[in-house]
């Protein structure tokens, strides 16, 4: 007597044959731009902040996981494969010519676009925090550095320069370069804020996110002090590296001791935004704005 197989659910076969296609050339992409990020910016000091928003922003979904299945609605597919096209060249081109920041803002295009069709525009609206967070994992071009930390340097200088000089240190200043008794500093990327603002930034975001999202008021009044905070960070930064170059030489400076200041001045930041948020978060509730 001859048998026959059940037929085979199609919804109960778990993923389909396009959903396989896509998942495997999402891989495709995603896995040679995560290891050139990995490589170029995560390993560098500006770009340490890199695994935890990755990590923390894919954590954001998931704990939206029910919520977003239940809002799920298919997207607009023209509107879903017209942002696909538009980023998939844009992308092609980050990656053949080395514009890192090219390549991964295209990247994050190409999997809205995908998000966007598989769960709809509620869906998105739902999730629109991790997603503006996650593009922190976009390297910042080099000329937006400059133009952003020509200033900043500048600031960081004059500032660090003033109040050594009133506390008695023989330090003197020429654009952003600081001359302490024989020693010659100057005030790099790394020093000026760039760095620090932009991860100090993304790590307060997160922290505002989970503890205040509810009150957009106090939300925004956290998010003011970031910038603020930072500068000041960076500004003892800079007078603790100038104070270990006068008492223990240029080597201790830029050695050990400099990834110490810099480890440092990102605690201090943080440490100052926990302290605006305790002693603001009782005067907000008091005055009945959270």
């Amino acid at each position: 007597m001859a048998t026959h197989a059940p037929a085979t659910d199609p919804t109960r076969t778990g993923l389909s044959a396009a959903q396989w296609a896509l998942i495997i050339g999402l891989s495709v992409l995603i896995g040679p731009t995560l290891v050139t990020v990995a490589q170029q910016f995560w390993s560098k000091e500006n770009g340490v902040h890199g695994p935890i928003v990755l990590a923390t922003g894919i954590w954001l979904f998931l704990r939206q996981k029910e919520t977003l299945l239940a809002l799920r609605q298919r997207g607009n597919p023209v509107i879903a494969w017209g942002g696909f096209l538009a980023m998939l060249p844009v992308y092609i081109f980050g990656r053949a010519f080395d514009f890192l920041s090219l390549e991964v803002a295209a990247l994050l295009g190409i999997l809205l676009a995908v998000f966007y069709n598989y769960f709809g525009w509620r869906a998105v609206r739902h999730v629109w925090f991790p997603i503006f967070y996650l593009g922190f994992l976009v390297p910042p071009p080099g000329w937006l550095i400059d133009v952003v930390t020509a200033g900043l340097k500048t600031f960081v200088s004059i500032v660090s320069t003033h109040i050594l000089d009133l506390a008695g240190y023989p330090i003197a200043r020429i654009g952003v370069t600081l001359y302490v008794a024989q020693f010659q500093l100057l005030v790099e990327d790394a020093c000026s804020g760039m760095n620090s603002i932009v991860s100090l930034t993304s790590v307060s975001l997160f922290y505002i996110y989970l503890l205040h999202s509810t009150s957009w008021r106090y939300a925004v009044f956290l998010t003011c002090w970031i910038l603020p905070i930072a500068i000041m960070a960076n500004i003892v930064r800079v007078m603790l590296l100038v104070l270990i170059t006068y008492h223990l030489g240029n080597e201790a400076a830029q050695g050990f001791l400099h990834n110490t200041a810099g480890m440092m001045m990102f605690v201090i930041a943080l440490l100052g935004i926990f302290a605006v948020d305790r002693f603001a978060a009782p005067l907000f509730r008091k005055q009945g704005w959270m």
